[in-house]
Parts: structure tokens; C-alpha cells; sequence
């Protein structure tokens, strides 16, 4: 009895079991409500497609045409990367599309069969090509564990476990990924009979091999790198001038697809297989194939080599959405992409597919072609739907050395230059040693140790750094109360209504540079209004998007703000780095981002400025390409351009000098500084950026 009054005093009196019973209680009360908005979070076309204005349709049926017309080739193309057999590209790039108009966050980005993915998976079906199963099924197994950690990723919110990949880590691995796809691709375009396996046989039997070369296919081959880099360099010239130029320069694959099909057709038509001048792809296929689940043990047997696959195209894809929503000034989803990537891969493999994500060539063009919303996908996976069930007869004569033409000058620009990892050792030797350490390791053996190597070198290179913790001492004379009272001041300033104040409690590295971007700009957001003479203006001036919007009123209505009309604009952000003792490349990459986000926000006449850098911390920034002045020197404006395109900042030593130095502003108002907002520095959810709102008079 007494165990039984024990037990139910500790159910009374626990911390712990009390805190579970107002969680549960506030979870269940809003349990309706929040079904409702996860719903509309998942599927966006929820919220937009009631705004949809019927003028955009024209926009969407070109953009998905164009984009359809380069979806067959490159789909062709990069099946032949994943060593499967090419038709299974096209039955891989028709529901992804379908499934984006529904699910994407992002106007702009166009999904599919990927380079990366293309290789990643050649990898494992080489890895596999003893087994039972032929490699259309061991592609279709990969895609569908891609889909499994998508999905588990994007409905548990957990995206942010990729920050733990670096910038550095990223241009290594996939430069190395561009060499090999190259690499694998020289066989078929010179012609060249049995070219071994991994980059340093490869290159040996190239040149070795290389008087057994098929003169024809070289000339199919180089004629075609040739044709397609003289409409590629023509669109850059003149397309903005010439809309023919710009759409055959963006259609290029398409058009020598047809050309030199044409031409493999024409050759080789009254000859036997073994008598064809040069090799053609053969594709042999009837329509889309009957769905089916692969098996489980086959999924057993790829589950840890998908791991690779997974991250390297999941951070492309996002990247890449993001990147083009900041340039076309709305804003995408990362956990909601990562969740339509994860229900694309699943529901896709069953098609007998390789792994999809978001291609960087494709998004450009569908952007380019002033595409208004996701619906174009629909447009797509039509034209795609076509070429499957009329067109696959005829792909029968594609010569591979135009297909390996096609794929080596789309993989070409993935390869970062020397001068990008020239800017690594010049602002972090720690980014530089794990770039090559990705780039080297997984060039020559394999890009899963590459990127796990490089990755595990971050991480040690972050314990080591709390291991062997600097101290230094000061020359300051002054009490440590008088110090600390000094703080507190510093921490209560007065500050204008147009400005904002963020401190960071940690250095600032790859694992929460982005996190740390993504809360200042949330604060912005929240208590500042948007210019409206730029890309944040209303709804109706803008294109689809209603995410961003529905994300500000979420972090308003948080915030307790009801009425945004009164919310005054951003004109000047302080960033406080006087507890960061570290920053890398990633940092500084992020923090750039940062400037063109605000600016993009708030209008060029925004005001930014740096407090409290340490040495340490400014020559990384120096170094990464920034020009800091100090706070008594001028600069041109908030991020004015420096050296090599470098951003310029003031540096302060307080907070309180950075808010009361002039502003070089044009169009500053003298009464601006009239109503004032105290700024508390507290703690955010993240600990890692300090930002409280106390309004006073």
C-alpha cells in the first residue's frame, strides 16, 4: 500500500510527469488545427493554386515544354551514367515533375535524373554486379532507400543533420564526381573498347587504348561537344536579345539528340548490329513498364551504399531551390523539399527508376523561360509520357558518343576552379585539407569513403578545437564589475525603430551558419516590414508564392503582432561577434548570403555593420574575400562591393557605437530616430543568436 501512495504522490509532485501532462493536454487541444496546417505545409498547391491568375499559362506551358524537350536527353544521358539501360531515365522523369506541382516549394526548380545521382548509383550497381539482380533493379532499390531517408529526414523536420556537410566538403566531393562522370564517359565517345574501372585505370587505359579508337565515333562525338558548346556559347551571347537564339541555345541536347540520331539511322540502318559503324544505344523498350516493389533483400543490400547518394543530391537539391528563390525573390521550403524529394524517390522507384533530384541546367532554363509556378511539371511529365510511349522506337539509333557529348559538357561546369579552392586555403586551411580530402578520396576510391572522410575530418577538426581551447589574457585594467556593468549597459541600449541587434553566443562555423542566417533573417521578417519597390512586394505584384508569406504571419502571430501595418522598415543591422572565437569559409559564405537577403528585403539602402571581431575572426573574413574598415572609416553602404567582389562592412568595438555612428544613407529621414525600441539580447530557441523585442517609449 505504501508503494502504491508513493507511486501516486510521485505522479503529483514530478517535474517530469507533469511537464508530459500540459504537453499532452496543449498537443491534443491543438491537434484539429495543426492537422489542418501540416496538411497545407505538405502540399503547398493548397495555397496557391486559388491565386493562380489564368495569364500564367502560357509562361507554364513553355517552361514545360522547353524543360521537357531537355528532360529526354539528359534523362537518356544520365541513365547511361548509372550504367542501367538508358529507357529507364525517360520512365525515371515523368512522375517526379507530376508529383513537384502538387508538393514543390519552388517555382523554378526542375526534378529529374541527375549527373550526381547518375554516378553515385553506377557505383553501387558496379558494387553489385555479381548478383542476382540486374541493374535496373538495383537503381529502382537505391531510389527507393533515397525516398525512406527523405522521408524520415523531411516529416521529422531533422534537414538540419546535412549542415553537418560543409561548402568545402560539397565543391570537393563534386568536382570529383564531374571528373569521374568524364571519365566514364570517354570510352563511348572515342570509341574505345573495355576502359577498366576508377579514375587512375581509367586514365591509363584512355591514352593506352587509344590508336583502337572508332575514328567515327570520335567524330560523332566531338562534332556533337562541338555543336552543343557553340549554341551554349551563342545563347550566352545573344540569347537576351534573340529569343530563337536563346531557345535553341537551351534546347541545345534536344536538337543534336535529333541530329545525330538521324545520322546513326542513315549509316547504320542496312547493316547488322555487329557491322554498325559505331555503337548506338539500342534502347529496346514498349511503353512504361508495369510497377513493382523492389525486393527486400536487395534493399538490405544497397541500404548503407544509398547513404551517399542521399546526401550529396539532397544538398544539391535544396541548394538549388533556394538558391533561385532568393533570385527570383521568394521563398522556398528546405524540410518541405526534402519531404517531396523523399515521396518522390519512394513512389518513383516503383517505376523501375533511378534516384531523382533537382538538376541545376534544367531549373536555369525553366527560370529563364519566366516560368510562373510549379503547374509547368505538369507540362513535363506530359511531354516525357509522349516520348515513352511513341518516341522510344526511334531512340533506338542514338549514337553513345552523342549521348557521352551530351553528359560531358552538362557535368563540365560542376567542376569548381582552382581559384575556388585557391579562396579555401587562403581563409581556412581547415576547409581547404577537407575539400581535398573530398575531392582526392573520392576521385581515385570511392565517393562514399570521400565524403564520409571528409566529413569525419570536420567533425574531429571541431572536437579538437574544444579540446585545445585558447585562453588569452587581457590588458584591461578596469574590475571585472565594472566590466560586467559595462555589458549590461551594452546589452539595453536604446535602440532605433528601423534597426536590428543579433549577438552570437558561439563561433560560427558549417554545423549553424546557415541556422544562425536563417533565425536573423526570421527576426527581420517578423518585426520589420518589407520595401515594397523590391522583390517582397504584395502578393498581387509578385508571382505564386505563398510560402514565405504564410511563414511571416506563423512568426508574427508567435511574436504577438496583429496588426503588420504598423511594423517599421529594416534600415540597419547590427551583427555582434564578440563571442565568437571562430569562423570558417561556410561562415563567410552564409554571412554574404545574409547581406543580399536583407538588402533584398529591406532595399539597398540597409546599413550593416560588425561588432566586437576578433582578430582571429576578421582575418577570416578578410581573407574570405570581405573588406572590413573600421567604424571611423566610411563605407559604401551596407555590403558595397570591395575587393574581388568582396562585401564592405563597418566594425565596431560596442554595439552602442555601431547604432549611434552616422549612416551613409541617402535617403535616411531625420525623424527616423524619433521612436526608439529597447532591445533586450536574450536567448533564442537556437542558443546560438540573441534577439528579444521590448517595446518602450
Amino acid at each position: 500500500m505504501n508503494y502504491i501512495e508513493k507511486a501516486k504522490h510521485d505522479v503529483v509532485t514530478d517535474v517530469t510527469w507533469n511537464r508530459v501532462a500540459r504537453l499532452t493536454t496543449k498537443g491534443a487541444r491543438a491537434l484539429p488545427q495543426a492537422t489542418a496546417e501540416y496538411v497545407a505545409d505538405k502540399f503547398p498547391i493548397i495555397g496557391w493554386l486559388p491565386r493562380y491568375n489564368y495569364r500564367w499559362l502560357l509562361n507554364d506551358l513553355i517552361a514545360g515544354l522547353t524543360v521537357g524537350l531537355m528532360l529526354i536527353p539528359q534523362g537518356l544521358s544520365y541513365a547511361k551514367i548509372a550504367t542501367i539501360p538508358v529507357q529507364y531515365g525517360l520512365m525515371s522523369s515523368w512522375l517526379p515533375s507530376a508529383i513537384y506541382a502538387f508538393m514543390g516549394t519552388s517555382k523554378d526548380l526542375s526534378t529529374g535524373p541527375t549527373s550526381l545521382i547518375g554516378l553515385l548509383t553506377s557505383e553501387i550497381v558496379h558494387s553489385l554486379r555479381d548478383s542476382e539482380w540486374t541493374p535496373s533493379e538495383i537503381a529502382s532499390a537505391v531510389a527507393m532507400m533515397m525516398g525512406i531517408y527523405g522521408m524520415i529526414l523531411g516529416f521529422l523536420k531533422l534537414g538540419f543533420l546535412l549542415d553537418f556537410v560543409s561548402l568545402p566538403v560539397l565543391s570537393g566531393f563534386i568536382s570529383a564526381v564531374a571528373i569521374n562522370i568524364i571519365l566514364n564517359q570517354m570510352g563511348s565517345l572515342l570509341g574505345e573498347p573495355s576502359i577498366g574501372d576508377g579514375a587512375a585505370n581509367q586514365i591509363h587505359d584512355i591514352f593506352a587504348k587509344l590508336p583502337d579508337a572508332n575514328g567515327y565515333a570520335c567524330a560523332i562525338g566531338f562534332t556533337g561537344i562541338f555543336l552543343l558548346t557553340v549554341l551554349d556559347r551563342a545563347g550566352k551571347r545573344w540569347g537576351t536579345r534573340n529569343r530563337f537564339v536563346w531557345f535553341l541555345a537551351n534546347t541545345r541536347a534536344f536538337i543534336a539528340l535529333l541530329i545525330f540520331t538521324g545520322v546513326g539511322y542513315a549509316v547504320n540502318k542496312n547493316r547488322s548490329p555487329e557491322d554498325f559503324l559505331f555503337a548506338v544505344a539500342q534502347v529496346k523498350a514498349d511503353g512504361q513498364e508495369p510497377p513493382r516493389i523492389p525486393s527486400s533483400a536487395l534493399l538490405s543490400a544497397v541500404a548503407g551504399k544509398s547513404v551517399a547518394v542521399f546526401i550529396g543530391s539532397t544538398i544539391e537539391h535544396t541548394a538549388i531551390a533556394r538558391a533561385f528563390a532568393v533570385r527570383n525573390g521568394y521563398v522556398s521550403d528546405q524540410t518541405q523539399e526534402i519531404t517531396y524529394y523523399g515521396v518522390a524517390n519512394f513512389f518513383n522507384s516503383f517505376f523501375h527508376a533511378m534516384g531523382v533530384g533537382g538538376a541545376m541546367s534544367r531549373t536555369a532554363v525553366n527560370s529563364a523561360c519566366n516560368v510562373r509556378s510549379p503547374l509547368s511539371g505538369l507540362v513535363t511529365t506530359a511531354v516525357v509520357l509522349v516520348s515513352i510511349f511513341k518516341l522510344v522506337g526511334t531512340l533506338y539509333w542514338i549514337p553513345k558518343a552523342t549521348l557521352s557529348a551530351i553528359i560531358i559538357t552538362a557535368v563540365w561546369p560542376l567542376i569548381s576552379s582552382p581559384a575556388v579552392f585557391y579562396a579555401y586555403w587562403k581563409t581556412s586551411l581547415a576547409d581547404f585539407v577537407s575539400s581535398m580530402i573530398a575531392f582526392w578520396v573520392s576521385l581515385f576510391v570511392s565517393t562514399e569513403i570521400g565524403i564520409a572522410a571528409a566529413v569525419g575530418f570536420n567533425i574531429a577538426y571541431v572536437l579538437l578545437r574544444q579540446v585545445f581551447v585558447r585562453v588569452s589574457a587581457t590588458a584591461d585594467q578596469r574590475s571585472e564589475l565594472a566590466m560586467a556593468m559595462d555589458d549590461a549597459r551594452d546589452a539595453q541600449v536604446h535602440v532605433p525603430s528601423d534597426a536590428c541587434v543579433f549577438r552570437f553566443n558561439e563561433s560560427v562555423f558549417f554545423p549553424n551558419a546557415y541556422r544562425n542566417k536563417s533565425v536573423m533573417v526570421d527576426t527581420i521578417q517578423t518585426y520589420h516590414a518589407p520595401s515594397y519597390h523590391g522583390s517582397f512586394s504584395p502578393e498581387a505584384e509578385r508571382n505564386w508564392s505563398v510560402v514565405g508569406e504564410r511563414r511571416i504571419r506563423k512568426l508574427r502571430k508567435r511574436a504577438g503582432i496583429s496588426d503588420s501595418t504598423t511594423l517599421p522598415p529594416i534600415r540597419m543591422v547590427v551583427v555582434d561577434f564578440g563571442r565568437a572565437n571562430h569562423a570558417d569559409s561556410t561562415a563567410c559564405t552564409h554571412m554574404k548570403a545574409l547581406v543580399r537577403e536583407v538588402e533584398k528585403y529591406g532595399g539597398e539602402g540597409v546599413v550593416i555593420r560588425f561588432v566586437g571581431m576578433s582578430e582571429h575572426v576578421r582575418e577570416r573574413f578578410e581573407r574570405a574575400g570581405w573588406k572590413l574598415v573600421d567604424g571611423s572609416q566610411e563605407a559604401e553602404g551596407g555590403g558595397g562591393e570591395g575587393e574581388n567582389g568582396g562585401d564592405v562592412i563597418q566594425v565596431f568595438s560596442t554595439v552602442r557605437d555601431a547604432l549611434s555612428a552616422p549612416r551613409i544613407e541617402a535617403s535616411m529621414s531625420s525623424e527616423e530616430g524619433d521612436s526608439e525600441k529597447r532591445v533586450g539580447l536574450g536567448k533564442t530557441e537556437s542558443g546560438e543568436v540573441k534577439m528579444t523585442h521590448r517595446e518602450a517609449v
